[in-house]
């Protein structure tokens, strides 16, 4: 855990929060009392279908034929295992 000032808080938020955010614990002093303890939560709470879908309802779609065309462009087609379009195979 690490202990810092209120007004290190105050100056550094985003750090603090990002730290946080990736596990560290910290705890917020005034005049050398403990006011506040910030840390991670316990279990983040996964996403449920719904909310997978809304955010999967907003990209763009897939441009097989132009995607394959810019990564072969970017990476040589000899190696390449077959032309089908893997959205199509799905479709049927």
């Amino acid at each position: 855990m690490k202990v810092i000032s209120e007004q290190d808080f105050y100056d550094n938020p985003h750090e603090v929060l990002e730290a946080v955010e990736a596990g560290e614990t910290y705890q917020i002093t005034q005049d050398g009392e403990q006011i506040l303890e910030l840390s991670p939560p316990t279990q983040r709470r996964g996403l449920v279908t719904a909310e997978v879908i809304e955010r999967l309802k907003h990209l763009p779609r897939v441009d097989y034929a132009q995607m394959r065309r810019e990564v072969d462009e970017f990476f040589g087609n000899e190696d390449r295992l077959g032309d089908d379009d893997p959205w199509e195979r799905g479709r049927g």
